[in-house]
């Protein structure tokens, strides 16, 4: 009975492996619009979709990013200035896009512009703190989305958003994960609604990377910013130790967490591009895969417990 089982998974793994190895024809002819590409995930993937031989259109949110990008990429790839939280900027961007590809359409928008500052205790912030970075990471990506539609249901295409795997679980405060939840649920309510015009919605759902993102240096340089505005009741709570303890625990959890591979995320956005039949969602790295996905799933009382276990400790805690 046992060997019957492992035969039949088996055999469903190798026709998975089947499937998912089958390719869109014509990759040449096929125009894709990535956002964020000066750095990290979008920067690899324009180059990586460029020598495979599709027609990249490269956002970028400086000129520097644009020119750097033009010299190591082929006449094939183009670049346009992207700014996703100025509607004006979007609005234009898909103008060009819209000249460009013409009749053809818009095979694919990869929604990967996003920040991650600042990430602190939810209790250390103002509203006026979550704007910018909802305005990016979430309002960005509708934004955007809405502006190429009506080119990627000309062309049949795919519409390919970059969450997180932290839009499954919130295990630290500030707005990234906030903005991630935003992100899967727009991704989901839409790959519903495309589903009859023969888009198809995909979501990417990395765990930690080494990108700006994840930058030890940023985060901290980003705490000390917030901790250094709080009026003196919020540090009383918290107590003067904190922020160091909080350094320490950045330094000695992330280089466990971090991945530096970032074709690992790329090949799973290359392939929601690219594969004949997509994954619905893609959770990429180890962390993703076996720490806060199976955490996700378990019920909130474990969950919390074993968060508040690792925590660091304001002054003021009743545990």
């Amino acid at each position: 009975m046992f060997l019957y089982i492992l035969g039949l998974v088996g055999l469903w793994f190798l026709y998975r492996w089947y499937k998912e190895a089958q390719r869109v024809p014509n990759q040449s002819e096929k125009y894709v619009f990535i956002t964020g590409c000066d750095s990290g995930f979008g920067n690899v993937l324009a180059r990586h979709l460029d020598k495979l031989g599709f027609r990249v259109i490269a956002g970028c949110f400086t000129e520097k990013g644009e020119d750097e990008l033009k010299k190591s990429s082929s006449d094939r790839l183009t670049t346009t200035h992207l700014d996703v939280t100025d509607s004006e900027s979007v609005s234009k961007a898909a103008d060009g896009i819209r000249t460009l590809v013409g009749e053809k359409g818009l095979w694919a928008v990869v929604n990967n512009a996003g920040i991650s500052l600042p990430s602190c205790p939810t209790d250390w912030l103002t509203i006026e703190d979550y704007k910018p970075m909802l305005a990016v990471n979430l309002n960005g990506v509708i934004d955007v989305t809405l502006r190429v539609l009506p080119l990627i249901k000309k062309a049949k295409g795919r519409v390919v958003n970059v969450a997180s795997v932290f839009g499954r679980i919130s295990p630290f405060g500030g707005p990234y994960c906030v903005s991630k939840y935003g992100v899967e649920s727009f991704n989901d309510s839409l790959r519903l609604n495309m589903a009859p015009f023969g888009v198809k919605v995909m979501c990417i759902e990395p765990g930690f990377f080494k990108t700006n993102v994840s930058d030890q240096k940023l985060l901290k340089n980003g705490l000390q910013k917030v901790w250094d505005k709080l009026p003196r009741d919020v540090k009383d709570d918290y107590g003067d130790d904190f922020l160091l303890k909080s350094f320490q625990k950045i330094d000695d959890r992330f280089p466990l967490l971090i991945d530096g591979d970032l074709m690992k995320v790329v090949g799973c956005m290359e392939h929601a591009i690219s594969a004949v039949h997509p994954r619905t969602r893609y959770s990429v790295g180890w962390d993703a895969k076996f720490i806060w996905l199976p955490m996700s799933y378990m019920p909130t009382c474990i969950s919390d417990r074993v968060f508040l276990r690792d925590i660091v400790k304001p002054k003021a805690c009743v545990f």
